[in-house]
């Protein structure tokens, strides 16, 4: 009797012993700091308040920031540029950009920001998600509109990034160009803004 008892404490604690092994042999799974990840914010603005939010993005979460130029760039006119827009959406023309970023594939995480026009992702950010290899990269889309919401522009940047992983978008209403309000985000429109900032990049977990 005493003989089985001693013989199973042993072979219990052999069984602990291998199991320990076991788990100390399993790969732990790295993940890089988002101190590491290296950051790259893109956006197009007309009326600067894209622009507005780009750079305090950029002030919460550093990296490299880079505004997309086309090579033809839209007229001043607002009633003009709006009809070249919807001629482009509707037959799925896109402009060349004049901005080039060179070894792209060096960035972790893609903050994307654009103003709706025409309730759509701009033509010159569709040519931009067209231009370059965006898969694997974890892709954040901003968003600045005059008071009538992102329309499709997020679900288009889901649709053409297929196998990038796509963050939680941010919106928030600009100026309207159309009624003469131009660069809207500024004094205590520019702090509401920061606070709201803040509280997203929180949300998506990308706050140091």
């Amino acid at each position: 009797m005493k003989r089985t008892t001693v013989l199973s404490l042993i072979v219990f604690e052999i069984i602990c012993l291998l199991s320990g092994v076991s788990r100390a042999q399993q790969p732990a799974k790295v993940q890089r700091p988002l101190g590491k990840k290296k950051i790259l914010i893109v956006y197009l603005s007309r009326t600067n308040n894209t622009k507005a939010i780009a750079e305090i993005t950029h002030q919460k979460v550093g990296g490299r920031i880079v505004a997309l130029e086309l090579e033809t760039p839209y007229p001043a006119d607002y009633r003009m540029t709006v009809q070249q827009v919807v001629r482009e959406n509707e037959t799925g023309y896109l402009p060349p950009l004049k901005t080039k970023i060179e070894h792209i594939e060096q960035y972790d995480v893609l903050f994307l920001g654009f103003p709706t026009w025409d309730m759509q992702l701009p033509p010159p950010v569709k040519s931009f998600l067209h231009q370059y290899d965006l898969k694997g990269k974890t892709l954040i889309p901003f968003n600045t509109n005059g008071g009538y919401g992102p329309g499709s522009s997020f679900q288009t940047v889901r649709e053409l990034c297929p196998k990038s992983s796509i963050l939680k978008g941010f919106s928030i209403r600009g100026g309207s160009e159309r009624d003469g309000e131009y660069l809207a985000i500024k004094g205590a429109r520019a702090e509401e803004a920061r606070k709201n900032i803040n509280n997203w990049l929180a949300e998506i977990g990308m706050l140091n």
